[in-house]
């Protein structure tokens, strides 16, 4: 037993609220932990009482939605509004919180109102759930994470109250509110109209609200404690200067090209001013970094404005956040990687630190891994849904969203067969966990292989 184990299992097992006698691994534990609130969610959305007609949706439909809400994806099979009771919509509200804030970050502040002890096995799942860097200041980081979402969610949920008060009335406001209060911090994208956030497309307040509510979310905990703490960007981590720049540049660039394609588009910007084309513009462009909201139907957009949708849905959102995707850091890693190569190689590095040769090859590893991935789920629903000869576009864009936990639709979602909502449901599951645990699988794996191989070339492109 290594020296790590016997500390942990002789001091903190005693004394450990979360008992784990079967010695998980932090990737094990977090897949069990899924797998498990899933399991809860099915149950509980199958029920009648969970549906509006008082009839079950039946298990598949039930858990495809437990799916979607514990990895905090937003595609859905039925209607969310409609279909389902005020229950049934509770249920998922709090699915896709748990989903978003974590189960290890809930556990942490439980256990400190109880008075326990956090110990080692805790700190390490921790670390595997948030993705911090270092092991130290674990437990005020998930104070700081309670009080970030508490703080996000209770503001939107207030503003979003009054300002939906006069056409809805106070308890419907309120509850509205919350609902997309907490599906947009945690990138879900559940909306309880069908056709989303269309009937908001030139509304600043619900706009501003929403776009702030999953850019904080999507940014990371991380980079939002350094903001705050820090304030000024001498003094930030490499992490946050990095997540802040890419998001910003490709930002810039995709409303430039959505504002110009959708402009000549007259089934999308039709009948808009150019300040609500404006908005639209930009809500469109940061939302597939793994929000799912939209306030224009996606399915009347062009061809070019859907694939640049793909695009944005793969990179995702930031490490460390309620988003998906393969994140943006990786991507813009995997950027500076291939500038370096065209100046004739050597360090990689930016902002006057060096990137360390692992973060290159658990980039490149996580982004080739990922886009074998989305190919492979792309293929097998061309079959399963009959698709082998066109809407090739529209089979990518489906696994595209559901891979990145994304949640955008261009409407194949609610049509899928039975073996096609059981591949969606699995590639929802391995969207949210698969890059992030490879990621950390590969980081903590030191073995060096025993044997040295002569070094030969061989010819690149």
């Amino acid at each position: 037993m290594s020296e790590r184990n016997k500390a942990w299992s002789s001091s903190d097992y005693s004394k450990n609220p979360f008992k784990f006698r079967n010695h998980l691994s932090p990737p094990q534990f977090i897949i069990v932990t899924f797998a498990i609130l899933i399991a809860i969610g099915t149950l509980l959305l199958m029920m009648p009482f969970s549906s509006a007609d008082g009839s079950s949706m039946g298990f598949i439909n039930a858990f495809f939605m437990a799916v979607s809400a514990v990895c905090v994806n937003g595609l859905s099979v039925i209607d969310l509004g409609g279909d389902f009771s005020l229950f049934g919509q509770i249920v998922v509200m709090m699915l896709v919180q748990i989903g978003g804030l974590g189960f290890m970050t809930i556990s942490v502040i439980i256990a400190i109102v109880l008075g326990k002890r956090i110990g080692l096995k805790e700190r390490l799942l921790i670390q595997q759930t948030t993705q911090a860097s270092t092991a130290q200041g674990l437990v005020r980081l998930c104070i700081y994470i309670f009080i970030i979402v508490f703080a996000f969610e209770s503001i939107a949920t207030l503003i979003l109250t009054l300002h939906w008060q006069p056409s809805m009335g106070w308890g419907t406001a309120f509850f509205y509110g919350m609902f997309h209060s907490i599906s947009a911090f945690n990138n879900a994208g559940f909306a309880l109209w069908p056709e989303g956030l269309v009937a908001y497309v030139g509304d600043p307040v619900v706009n501003f609200v929403i776009i702030a509510l999953f850019v904080a979310g999507g940014l990371g905990y991380i980079v939002i404690v350094e903001l705050v703490q820090k304030r000024r960007w001498s003094k930030f981590s490499l992490h946050t200067k990095i997540v802040l720049s890419g998001s910003l540049v490709i930002s810039i660039i995709g409303f430039c090209l959505i504002l110009l394609l959708e402009s000549m588009n007259p089934a999308t910007f039709t009948g808009l001013t150019w300040f609500e084309r404006i908005q639209a513009a930009w809500f469109q462009t940061l939302v597939p970094r793994s929000s799912g909201f939209n306030t224009i139907d996606i399915t009347s957009m062009l061809a070019a404005s859907q694939f640049l949708l793909i695009i944005y849905m793969f990179i995702g959102a930031a490490s460390g956040g309620t988003g998906g995707g393969v994140k943006i850091n990786t991507i813009v890693v995997l950027i500076l990687v291939t500038i370096t190569t065209f100046k004739g190689g050597g360090q990689v590095h930016a902002f006057g630190r060096r990137i360390p040769q692992g973060s290159l090859m658990r980039a490149l590893a996580v982004v080739m891994s990922s886009l074998t991935a989305v190919l492979i789920v792309a293929l097998a629903l061309t079959i399963t849904e009959d698709m082998l000869e066109n809407h090739f576009l529209e089979v990518l864009f489906e696994a595209t969203s559901a891979f990145s936990t994304t949640g955008l639709s261009m409407g194949l979602t609610k049509e899928l067969t039975l073996p096609g909502k059981i591949i969606v449901c699995i590639t929802m599951f391995v969207g949210r966990l698969g890059p992030l645990t490879l990621a950390y699988a590969l980081a903590n794996r030191k073995q060096q292989s025993r044997v040295g191989y002569p070094e030969d070339n061989i010819l690149i492109g």
